[in-house]
């Protein structure tokens, strides 16, 4: 257990604001300064055997990790941004311990009782970032493979959500599923146009 002589720095990161479906997750880690991990990085540059093999890396060394998500309906009530950070609340405050300061990637934090600090390009400049960037990818790309076993003919093996060619056509052709995000463009104006 951390003891008061260390200054235990928690990164926080999201995955998933941008895809049409799926919920939104938020990872935070607080990693362990006697073990390095080598070649943590913004998810979006790693590979997915990489960010793997990392976020295996990062649960078994960080002093502390936790993931949490906010649901489709959650994004379509509150809007994405307010999701994510109610994602990120969520894993926080999931942590085994309190941490002394929270980063947090970008320029929105979440409301939490300690100190917290947002920084642009945090994934990429600080490692407690950087490793929660990944859990909260691989987290994200496991559930949308599972959301695939039952809607596969959207193709969310492949594109993990996002407004690609193919997902699109694929919303045109079989219309929204129950895990598709109601609040965003692309899907409102499928669903106004198929009520007309």
């Amino acid at each position: 257990m951390p003891t008061g002589k260390f200054h235990w720095i928690c990164g926080v990161d999201e995955a998933g604001r941008g895809p049409l479906a799926g919920p939104v997750f938020a990872a935070c880690v607080v990693l362990n300064p006697a073990y390095k991990i080598e070649g943590l990085a913004d998810s979006k540059k790693l590979s997915e055997k990489n960010r793997i093999k990392l976020a295996l890396a990062i649960k078994t060394h960080a002093m502390a990790w936790a993931i949490a998500s906010a649901s489709v309906d959650e994004i379509d009530c509150l809007n994405i941004l307010q999701a994510s950070l109610l994602a990120m609340k969520r894993a926080v405050e999931s942590l085994a311990f309190t941490p002394d300061q929270v980063l947090v990637d970008g320029n929105h934090s979440p409301r939490l009782s300690l100190p917290v600090r947002a920084v642009i390009r945090g994934d990429s400049l600080v490692p407690e970032i950087s490793a929660a960037s990944i859990l909260a990818k691989t987290a994200r790309d496991a559930e949308m493979l599972r959301l695939h076993q039952h809607f596969p003919h959207y193709g969310f093996d492949r594109h993990k959500g996002y407004p690609t060619v193919a997902h699109i056509l694929a919303l045109q052709q079989h219309g929204a599923s129950s895990v598709h995000r109601r609040s965003f463009a692309p899907v409102r104006k499928l669903i106004m146009k198929c009520e007309l």
